[in-house]
C-alpha cells in the first residue's frame, strides 16, 4: 500500500469545480499526487462536460499542450 508521502509516478491535473460536493485540499493533493496543473473553475460541478463544456475543453487542451512540449 502506498504511503501518502510517496508521490505517484504519473502526471496529474486537478480541476476544482465550485459546485462539486467534495475535493481534496491542495496541500494534501500535492503531497500524494504529481500535480502539474491545478485549476479552480469559475463555474460547473460534477457534470462539468455538460455544465461548462467550453471551460472543460480549454482546460484539458491547455494541460495536454503543456505535456506535449516536454
Amino acid at each position: 500500500m502506498a504511503r501518502a508521502a510517496d508521490a505517484l509516478e504519473h502526471t496529474d491535473r486537478l480541476r476544482v469545480l465550485p459546485r462539486e460536493i467534495r475535493h481534496p485540499p491542495r496541500s494534501f493533493a500535492e503531497q500524494v499526487f504529481n500535480i502539474q496543473r491545478w485549476t479552480e473553475m469559475p463555474r460547473g460541478g460534477h457534470f462539468a462536460a455538460l455544465e461548462a463544456p467550453d471551460l472543460l475543453a480549454a482546460d484539458v487542451t491547455t494541460f495536454f499542450r503543456a505535456l506535449r512540449r516536454r
